[in-house]
């Protein structure tokens, strides 16, 4: 075992393997259950293959999820792993990185496991920026209780539990972490397996909280949601990519092979699309992920329309640096212990330290 500069620096110092490792060394032997057609498939797929790259010894890798389809995830991977409770990933998830710096730790969540229960969870992992990589399945459905509205549901969506279509107004994944300034947000697709490897490979390089969403369909509940970015003849008109450093360009290529459509800020402040013929070239948004500020970020994050899905930017919408609340536990402690002998006699001197009262 070594512990060298890995190509990711999010996950330096850890341990890693001598040995190349391949998908097959991070699949387990437990019977894959999810319905035909389960865009989980296609994920699971990529995190098996994508995981050796790391270069870590699977005994340095675990994988928390809620409840739910998608949390079925830590069954299939030949790591450690932890099926924890509804919506209480991150919290777990955040007591296993601040305590074990030696270990790469992933959540695997669903839309209604991750925004309705555990949205305060959520929330926080990010503010506290903890070393975690988070993985948000979006199907904008209840799947594994047969088919109830969930938080990402477009408004009027007739479900079981909501026969007259629902009249709630659907969170948007991506404005929500970027609203607690999460460090590392972005959107992928479960079908674009060139795509989610990259996002997956610049997620796990981050230093803090990394929140991917994952556009994902589910056949049986609401097949077709994200037709729109996948069909050959609309996608084109419905993905936004972002791209560092590149104008935002979408649309059907013109002569010039260049988008018909791009993004400018808007006289509010925000942004719009329009007609690339109409604009200057210099008029285009440029992308911009490492900007500290977010709010550039957050209004790319608003042109994804709640409906049925016509148009939504897709790629890294924030990379910055911050320093992580488990980093910053683990100097505390440093720094508390220094002086007073090993950590537990550190420990007890803090119990017992300072203002105490006896209670008869």
């Amino acid at each position: 075992m070594t512990t060298t500069e890995l190509p990711f620096p999010g996950l330096s110092g850890v341990p890693t393997t001598e040995d190349k490792l391949t998908g097959k060394d991070f699949t387990s032997d437990q019977e894959v259950r999810w319905c035909p057609g389960c865009g989980d498939y296609a994920v699971l797929k990529a995190v098996q293959s994508f995981l050796p790259d790391l270069g870590l010894r699977r005994e340095n890798i675990v994988f928390v999820s809620g409840i739910g389809c998608s949390s079925r995830f830590p069954y299939y991977l030949e790591t450690y792993g932890m099926h924890s409770i509804h919506g209480r990933a991150p919290a777990i998830a955040t007591g296993i990185a601040t305590s074990r710096e030696d270990l790469s730790v992933w959540v695997v969540t669903g839309d209604g496991d991750a925004l309705s229960i555990g949205g305060n969870h959520l929330i926080h992992a990010m503010r506290r920026n903890v070393n975690l990589k988070i993985l948000l399945f979006n199907n904008r459905i209840y799947g594994l209780t047969k088919g109830q509205y969930s938080p990402t549901s477009e408004p009027g969506k007739v479900t079981k539990s909501t026969p007259a279509g629902s009249v709630d107004h659907p969170f948007n994944p991506v404005s929500l972490a970027l609203g607690a300034e999460g460090t590392f947000v972005a959107r992928t697709v479960d079908s674009d397996r060139k795509h989610l490897t990259s996002v997956l490979s610049a997620a796990a390089a981050h230093r803090g909280t990394a929140l991917v969403e994952i556009y994902q369909n589910c056949p049986i509940f609401n097949d077709g949601a994200f037709d729109a970015i996948k069909q050959p003849d609309t996608k084109a008109d419905a993905i936004i990519p972002l791209v560092q450093g590149e104008p935002i360009r979408f649309g059907v290529p013109q002569e010039d092979g260049k988008g018909s459509k791009g993004i400018v800020r808007s006289a509010s402040g925000g942004v719009e699309v329009v007609q690339t013929a109409d604009v200057a070239e210099s008029d285009l948004l440029v992308h911009d992920a490492h900007a500290d500020d977010p709010s550039t970020a957050f209004a790319l994050s608003r042109l994804t329309d709640a409906g049925v899905l016509h148009q939504s930017p897709i790629g890294i919408f924030r990379q910055v640096q911050r320093p992580t609340y488990d980093d910053q536990a683990r100097e505390q402690i440093v720094t508390a212990s220094a002086g007073q002998g090993d950590q537990r006699q550190a420990l007890a001197s803090l119990i017992s330290g300072g203002d105490t009262w006896t209670v008869v």
